[in-house]
């Protein structure tokens, strides 16, 4: 080999062992960092470990502040399917002319749910509970899947309990009864927003309730809708079906003495309807229907007044008067 040919094979020897050299130590760089970056998934992994496979829990203190809460008269549970019943239209705008906003949740206080104490239901998905009979066949077939709101159920418990109630139960197996899915299936259809439903006590009296309401209010703050369902009048033993249209005297004095009330914010005379309201007990001989009212009216503060949303009526005696409770700013 000539000296020429030497020297130009010198730089391609030297640019070969710089190569290998060089290729080397990429190859070293690149086995550090994978063990670094395997190290540290590992690590992660262990961490977390204990959180895979759990539902992810919802937050009740991010939602958009919500300065109302409801009473919805639901009425006969004809009401999912009958469409002669006014209620039943007033019901089905609920999005486009009462309340557009979305909550985050919904707790929901029905007339159907009577408790010796306070209990909150606790499911991941609500159970449509057919509790009425002798009704058309399709009634039975009617489904209200939402999802349920287990972490808003123990909120729920915490704020009673807060508040010195002693005992607060959770039912992890209950679903929803007509008073809280049949109004729900037309106010909000698609079925998409957690619901919980809270029990009422017949064992007490309605400032208890409104008490109870009272208690409740944080939950406005965290975008949970607070909404009591019942029947503005609900006596179910005088009820006349030949009505046409008529309204019983008895019915319209009470139904228009709680308007007057509500709207003028004289809480506390809601509160001793019993001895304040005209014909309070032919209105409401068990107060099962009205003290869903009472949370309503105490969750939305002791300032707040009433708006009438709807009145129409059934059989005569029947109510289906719905309000508005707005908070003050």
């Amino acid at each position: 080999m000539t000296r020429q040919q030497r020297k130009f094979r010198n730089p391609n020897n030297s640019f070969h062992n710089n190569f290998k050299t060089s290729t080397k130590f990429t190859n070293l760089h690149l086995i550090f960092f994978t063990s670094l970056l395997t190290i540290f998934v590992l690590f992660y992994f262990v961490v977390n470990i204990s959180k895979f496979g759990k539902p992810t829990k919802m937050s009740y203190n991010s939602g958009a502040k919500i300065m109302e809460t409801f009473y919805i008269s639901h009425g006969s549970p004809m009401l999912a399917i009958d469409d002669s019943i006014p209620a039943r239209h007033f019901l089905k705008s609920w999005r486009e002319k009462i309340y557009d906003q979305k909550p985050k949740a919904i707790l929901i206080i029905s007339g159907h749910w009577e408790t010796h104490e306070p209990t909150v239901n606790a499911v991941d998905r609500c159970d449509t509970i057919y509790d009425f009979y002798g009704f058309p066949a399709p009634m039975y077939k009617l489904k209200y899947p939402a999802p349920g709101a287990p972490e808003l159920a123990k909120r729920v418990q915490e704020l009673l309990k807060e508040s010195g109630l002693k005992r607060v139960h959770i039912d992890k197996k209950r679903g929803l009864d007509h008073g809280a899915w049949v109004p729900l299936m037309l106010m909000y259809p698609q079925a998409d927003i957690p619901v919980c439903q809270l029990s009422i006590q017949m064992n007490k009296d309605a400032t208890y309730h409104y008490n109870m309401g009272q208690a409740l209010a944080p939950l406005k703050e965290e975008g949970v809708l607070i909404i009591g369902s019942g029947s503005a009048t609900h006596n179910l033993r005088i009820l006349n079906r030949d009505a046409s249209g008529e309204v019983a005297p008895w019915a319209g004095e009470f139904d228009k003495w709680l308007e007057e009330a509500l709207i003028s914010g004289r809480h506390e005379d809601v509160n001793l309807y019993l001895q304040k309201a005209p014909h309070a007990k032919k209105a409401h001989p068990m107060p099962d229907h009205f003290y869903p009212l009472h949370v309503a009216l105490g969750a939305a503060g002791e300032h707040a007044k009433g708006e009438l949303v709807h009145r129409s009526w059934g059989l005569g005696t029947l109510s289906y008067a719905s309000y508005k409770f707005t908070s003050p700013n």
